[in-house]
């Protein structure tokens, strides 16, 4: 017999298994029911969509048609008025082919009527030159003397008197002309002089640069003076400590040296590290400021004058004419002064006043390089101007500015003119200047003449001339001949006053590096 417990057991599970199976039933009906309503959700989306895109597509449809229909109707109105145009030009067209008829109808009327004037008048020649030959007739026998013996005659006295009074003419025009032209010129040159107002020249060979106290000059000669011989061998300039208060003064007959120097002094100073190796560093950056500033000179000078559209190379070259002289008259000034007047001056002629006023500006630009280069300045500049400027007319205005030339043009004598009524107003030149700059550049030329030379310096207003020499080439016992043989050809090829110190310098540099 089963017992009871078992039975409740079974029961149970029973109870469980049906519950289960009645569970899984229900679940399973709610997820049909809920993608049955899915399916047709998604159905309705998707009839909507369609129905949506078929009327969007109507839409469309619409609108091309009736873009369609707009398009058509324009170019049935295009059509219609190139119609009517063609029209009215072919109406036009008939109309003057009408006039022409009328015209070409009056032309032959007109020529008929000519060929019976010329008719007319042949017969009338023919009677004019009937009589004209009686009468001829008549003459030869009242003057015994025929009609070619008397045309003969008759010219001989017409050619001669035309020929006495054409000289008489040409002499009164001749004469007349040139006073008129002395007189423009005269009225040219004087607007010119009076429009014209500069300074009179005050160029110096030294200048003084300020210290803060006299303890700096101990400093800038170092120990043994190695710091100042480094400057002055660095910068080609002699540096003078004397007794004046708070100041040094710096002496070249090289402005572009002294700038070097002036500036590399004052960094010195400003800085206070100085000894060899800062001073060569300094000297090498005041060289890059000089180059920046003969750029920056170049440029300024064009814009001053009006001057537009010049190359680099040549504002470089320009700027260096501010460290020019030319008989103690700075040529960069003096470049500027003769652009002006040659402005003034073409202006007055007549002539094209850009070309003149950039050959004025240029006119002396071969001078910054005459000492790199064989050749008169004026030759140098012009072949500078051709390599970067296109208008031959200032080229020859460069060229021709001293009338060294064969044949000069309009431009040469412009800047002729400019050139002298700028150099010699009162107080614009000294010649002892350009002669003493000479004789330095001479010293110069002497000394670097020579093989083994490296860099030659004239200091002490051509008191002396250092000498730096490659000492791979020449060694101790040469540097003595060198120095020796450099005054042997001084003496025999200048003239110079007092007497001239020549100090040859070989120094041979170990440089080793710690890493």
């Amino acid at each position: 017999m089963t017992n009871p417990g078992t039975i409740y057991y079974i029961a149970l599970a029973a109870v469980l298994v049906i519950g289960t199976i009645l569970g899984g039933g229900i679940v399973f009906f709610f997820r049909y029911m809920t993608i049955n309503r899915q399916l047709r959700l998604a159905q309705r989306k998707a009839a909507r969509v369609i129905a949506e895109g078929r009327e969007e597509a109507r839409n469309h449809l619409n609108e091309a048609k009736q873009e369609a229909d707009k398009v058509r109707a324009s170019n049935e109105n295009e059509y219609r008025q190139r119609r009517g145009e063609l029209q009215r030009q072919e109406n036009r067209l008939t109309q003057k082919l009408e006039t022409l008829d009328r015209r070409l109808e009056s032309v032959d009327q007109r020529e008929r009527n000519l060929v019976n004037k010329e008719k007319e008048i042949d017969s009338v020649r023919a009677e004019v030159i009937s009589i004209k030959e009686k009468q001829l007739k008549q003459l030869e026998t009242v003057s015994n003397m025929t009609t070619a013996e008397a045309k003969q005659i008759l010219l001989e006295r017409v050619e001669t008197e035309a020929r006495e009074e054409t000289a008489r003419r040409l002499r009164e025009w001749e004469a007349k002309l040139k006073e008129e032209a002395d007189k423009k010129a005269q009225d040219i040159l004087s607007q010119v002089i009076q429009r014209s107002a500069s300074e009179i020249t005050t160029e110096s060979t030294v200048v003084s640069v300020p210290i803060p106290s006299d303890e700096m000059k101990g400093r800038l000669i170092g120990r043994e003076g190695r710091n100042i011989r480094a400057l002055e061998q660095a910068t080609g300039v002699d540096l003078i400590i004397d007794d004046t208060p708070e100041a040094v003064t710096l002496s070249s007959f090289d402005p572009v040296r002294r700038e070097v120097a002036r500036i590399a002094l004052g960094k010195l100073i400003l800085n206070g590290r100085i000894h060899p190796a800062r001073i060569e560093e300094v000297v090498g950056k005041a060289k890059e400021e000089v180059d920046a500033a003969i750029f920056a000179a170049g440029e300024q000078a064009a814009i001053k004058v009006g001057v537009q559209g010049l190359r680099p190379e040549l504002l470089r070259f320009l700027g260096r004419l501010k460290y020019r002289t030319s008989y103690g008259q700075n040529v960069l000034d003096h470049s500027i002064e003769v652009a002006y007047m040659a402005a003034m001056i073409a202006s007055e002629l007549g002539a094209n006043v850009t070309v003149a006023k950039k050959a004025g500006l240029l006119h002396d630009i071969g001078k910054g390089i005459d000492r790199e280069i064989e050749g008169t300045h004026a030759q140098i500049g012009a072949d500078l101007v051709k390599q970067w400027e296109k208008s031959s007319e200032v080229v020859q205005g460069v060229a021709e500015h001293h009338l060294e030339t064969s044949n000069t043009s309009l431009w040469g004598y412009i800047v002729s003119a400019a050139d002298a009524i700028s150099s010699s107003r009162p107080g614009a030149r000294r010649e002892s200047l350009d002669s003493y700059l000479k004789r330095l550049k001479a010293l110069e030329e002497i000394a670097d003449s020579f093989k083994g030379v490296e860099k030659s310096f004239a200091i002490q207003a051509g008191r002396e001339v250092r000498i730096m020499v490659k000492p791979e080439q020449v060694d101790d016992l040469e540097a003595m001949r060198l120095a020796r043989d450099i005054v042997k050809k001084i003496e025999e090829g200048l003239e110079y006053p007092g007497q001239i110190r020549v100090t040859v310098i070989r120094e041979t540099r170990a440089t080793d590096y710690a890493k």
